[in-house]
């Protein structure tokens, strides 16, 4: 493992959540924010670097995955009240915080909801609330038809038995086919079995989507429907097989102070493909 990368187990307010970290504890604090089915590991390599800049870099396993208790519920306001809670056990007020895949979903949240605890946000294939919502609900029938798995997570048990089959092969087989050739390698897979295997990990990771389905509400739509003036950049792979382009260039007419960047060559897994440019857009964007 990464030599400057630490560990720490934080007691929370309901939650023991498990995070690495790097970085000198006074420097300017840097959450990031993992999606599905990823863990912490995912931002490794742009933690190093964040962290030789000098910046406090926390890179959590969210609630249910990973080490982190698998403790429900996983709606989106509980799981931006972790994060609000892990700012606040570090004893900060406020962080720049970036996110990919539910991250993102988790900082966008965070952003809308509290955006006093975030100072500058960063968000990696994942579109605004307000624009996924719409997309879902009618607005975009490709949209819709690419989002056909959050349906299947509905069903009980049934989508666990299925990705956890033969050691995880399906789980693993679809990060792999939709990523670039050879971005995901035979370590990555260790990593990721172990993280997957720990006892209700799946179950929990899957949850998330069960609880935003219970919550697709007019309410909670309208809730999260709010342009955000928080200093915002969007990092977008064009190769993304779930989320269309489209869903990024909707996203920056809700930000009063946006930026996007698209990769033309790259898929959802930018982190992964493009972790120095990611590092380097992060750390241009949270320099500031």
């Amino acid at each position: 493992m990464l030599n400057s990368i630490q560990f720490q187990t934080f007691s929370l307010p309901g939650l023991r959540m498990h995070a690495a970290v790097a970085g000198p504890e006074a420097g300017p604090l840097v959450i990031l924010l993992h999606g599905f089915p990823q863990f912490w590991y995912s931002w490794r390599r742009p933690m190093e670097q964040l962290a030789g800049a000098g910046f406090r870099v926390i890179a959590p396993d969210q609630r249910g995955y990973n080490l982190t208790d698998k403790t429900p519920p996983y709606d989106i306001g509980t799981l931006t009240d972790d994060i609000v809670n892990l700012i606040r056990a570090n004893g900060r007020e406020s962080a720049c915080v970036a996110g990919h895949d539910w991250g993102a979903g988790v900082a966008w949240a965070l952003a809308i909801a509290h955006p006093e605890r975030v100072q500058r946000l960063a968000i990696l294939n994942v579109p605004h609330p307000a624009v996924i919502s719409r997309a879902l609900l009618g607005g975009n029938l490709r949209q819709m038809l690419r989002s056909y798995y959050i349906g299947v997570f509905q069903i009980p048990w049934l989508p666990e038995r299925l990705l956890s089959s033969n050691h995880y092969q399906p789980l693993w087989r679809a990060m792999c086919n939709s990523a670039r050739p050879g971005t995901f390698t035979e370590e990555d897979r260790a990593q990721y079995v172990a993280a997957w295997s720990q006892p209700g990990a799946l179950s929990a990771m899957i949850g998330w989507y069960r609880a935003l389905f219970r919550a697709a509400d007019p309410g909670t739509r309208r809730r999260y429907a709010r342009r955000i003036r928080i200093p915002t950049l969007i990092l977008w792979g064009e190769r993304d097989i779930a989320l269309g382009v489209e869903l990024a260039k909707e996203s920056v007419n809700w930000l009063e102070d946006g930026q996007l960047i698209r990769y033309p060559d790259n898929t959802h897994w930018i982190v992964d493909e493009l972790p120095d440019e990611v590092t380097r857009q992060l750390q241009t964007h949270f320099a500031v």
